[in-house]
């Protein structure tokens, strides 16, 4: 049943079942709301309501309120002391990743593994990678995790990949709980706490990058948390689609009372901190060169800063976090970053083949030798219940 619910979150989504209004909901604004005419003309009404910084300013800061307060996002969590769980380091070829584990709020655990450079010195930058939704419940596990993490890290960075709830090793509740977004938003924050506290870690270039659902957690996490310095959502900014998953649109962040928007205004919160686009030609990016993209270029127009706002767009390709998607991410993340692409390339391009692709048994976290600790919060209503 869980794998099934996994696969109609992620179908819903490509193929706008999910499509609303809701009239049980009228406060939601999921999957494909809009077409894409809407979209775009949405684009055009939220626009009329400013005209320089100063005005974009104050509906960013409506926008932002709107965000907290529709995932009831308490000012100040109640977080657990991280006191992090590391073991099974392994030396791979220019870079290590072990598995890790830490306490978000009391009880429940973030899961993951950390890559990190070899043969740097000094301060180096670090990024959050979280995953997309899928038909499996191993995508942290997957090969192109795997690649793009072993690369970022290859490249002088320290990396934290972590799973969604639901996924991987994160089975203290089920993935479409209710306030699955909430959850995962705080979830997010303490991999940022995590990460930024290690300790050759340089918290002025903090970056995080996700594809599909792992680009909502990334554009979200982006508009609320300012030590996040590079963003890099992949084939999600959508003018049109909110997300075919509770995780993403489950809660009223999108239509309060005192206003309406969308995702791509949300991604644009980031102005004026660099952010790539990733898109492509066969999902619900398919106009970001044309739609959403002009209309977050005109935002960090206001801050002079179009030049740190880019899109790379793949009209022949679908849905992924492949191969050119990464290379897209790699070489902005370097520029941005001052990571050395020097470290990956062969013959002027970036080589993956060092990397190793571990079985995914040898990245979980918790096992029989490592059990999950008997303080965890377990079930969907003891999981809820933390957030009251």
């Amino acid at each position: 049943m869980r794998i099934q619910n996994l696969l109609i979150c992620y179908l819903a989504g490509l193929v706008g079942v999910m499509a609303q209004p809701n009239p049980a909901r009228p406060d939601l604004c999921q999957g494909a709301y809009f077409t894409e005419a809407e979209g775009a003309k949405a684009l055009q009404t939220f626009a009329s309501t400013y005209h320089d910084r100063a005005s974009w300013e104050a509906r960013a800061a409506l926008i932002r309120k709107g965000i907290r307060e529709g995932m009831k996002l308490p000012d100040k969590p109640k977080f657990a002391p991280l006191q992090p769980i590391r073991h099974s380091l392994r030396q791979m070829d220019g870079y290590t990743v072990e598995n890790v584990a830490f306490e978000s709020l009391p009880g429940l655990f973030v899961t993951g593994n950390l890559y990190r450079p070899l043969n740097v010195k000094g301060r180096v930058p670090g990024i959050l990678c979280p995953h997309g939704h899928g038909g499996s419940q191993n995508n942290r596990l997957m090969e192109y995790t795997q690649q793009r993490c072993a690369t970022l890290a290859r490249m002088g960075a320290v990396v934290f990949a972590y799973d969604m709830l639901g996924y991987g090793d994160s089975k203290q509740t089920d993935h479409k709980i209710a306030e699955a977004l909430t959850l995962q938003t705080l979830n997010g924050m303490r991999s940022l706490d995590f990460l930024s506290g290690l300790p050759n870690v340089d918290t002025d270039r903090i970056a995080m990058s996700g594809e599909s659902g792992g680009g909502t957690q990334t554009f979200l996490l982006t508009a609320l948390d300012p030590r996040i310095k590079v963003s890099v959502p992949v084939v999600m900014v959508s003018a049109h689609f909110f997300g075919g998953c509770v995780c993403e649109s489950g809660m009223p962040i999108h239509k309060r009372p005192t206003h309406q928007t969308s995702n791509v205004e949300i991604a644009a919160l980031a102005a004026p901190r660099p952010m790539l686009l990733v898109s492509d030609g066969k999902d619900w990016t398919k106009n970001t060169p044309s739609v959403e993209y002009p209309y977050i270029q005109n935002i960090y127009g206001f801050y002079g800063a179009k030049d740190r706002v880019d899109n790379v767009h793949l009209l022949t390709e679908g849905h992924d976090y492949g191969p050119n998607k990464r290379l897209a991410a790699y070489q902005f993340l370097a520029k941005h970053l001052k990571l050395d692409l020097s470290r990956v390339q062969k013959n002027g391009q970036i080589d993956e083949s060092p990397n190793t692709i571990l079985e995914p048994t040898a990245l979980q976290v918790f096992t029989a030798e490592h059990p999950r600790p008997a303080r965890a919060v377990v079930g969907d209503d003891a999981v809820m219940a933390l957030l009251k």
